[in-house]
């Protein structure tokens, strides 16, 4: 199973970007989505997750100014990233809560988005 992130890039602080996850179309079901990130010599932190219901939770540091949604009919996640700051800059991994034959817990691939000054 493969999740497949897309979006990433380089915008200058104050700029806007949208990610998107898609979970591929042979799977049962899917619970939790989330956008988890990795700065340069950091470990990696959670910025968003959204349940079945549609309810948000955000990382201190980007809620106010990211938005998690998702498309149920497309297995898809987005997160719409506003007013970035330089330290939004790192790896950002989508990560969700798939069933084939059991419930088991994977990664996307990840995609770089780079803030400028």
């Amino acid at each position: 199973v493969q999740l497949q992130a897309s979006g990433g890039g380089l915008v200058q602080a104050g700029g806007s970007l949208k990610l998107s996850c898609t979970a591929p179309g042979n799977i049962v079901a899917i619970n939790r989505m989330a956008w988890y990130r990795q700065a340069p010599g950091k470990s990696r932190e959670m910025v968003a997750q959204i349940d079945t219901t549609g309810i948000p939770n955000y990382g201190n540091s980007v809620r106010g100014r990211f938005t998690i949604s998702r498309d149920i009919a497309k297995n898809t996640v987005y997160l719409d990233m506003n007013n970035l700051k330089v330290e939004d800059t790192g790896v950002y991994y989508c990560n969700a809560d798939l069933r084939t034959d059991s419930w088991r817990n994977y990664w996307g691939q990840g995609t770089l988005v780079t803030v400028s000054s």
